[in-house]
């Protein structure tokens, strides 16, 4: 199974990359499949180390609780994913 994390973007990076952070981790991605320019601040969509779409803040706050309660479901049951 693929996910796709909604991430906030912290800083740009030459290469088009950006730093982004999501639960807490900061990664590296790619900026390369994006239509749409993006500025530190904003929300993406990463998946496999690329930003693949620019999300609205509240898309991106509502999955990111989404994801938080499967992961205190599976805490709950014993089970990681």
């Amino acid at each position: 199974m693929c996910l796709s994390v909604p991430s906030r973007v912290l800083e740009l990076r030459e290469g088009n990359n950006a730093v982004v952070e999501s639960f807490g981790t900061k990664r590296l991605v790619s900026l390369e499949l994006l239509q749409d320019s993006v500025s530190v601040g904003d929300w993406v969509l990463v998946h496999v180390g690329f930003a693949i779409q620019k999300l609205d803040e509240d898309y991106a706050l509502e999955t990111l609780k989404l994801f938080e309660k499967l992961l205190e479901q599976e805490d709950e049951l014993g089970n990681s994913l």
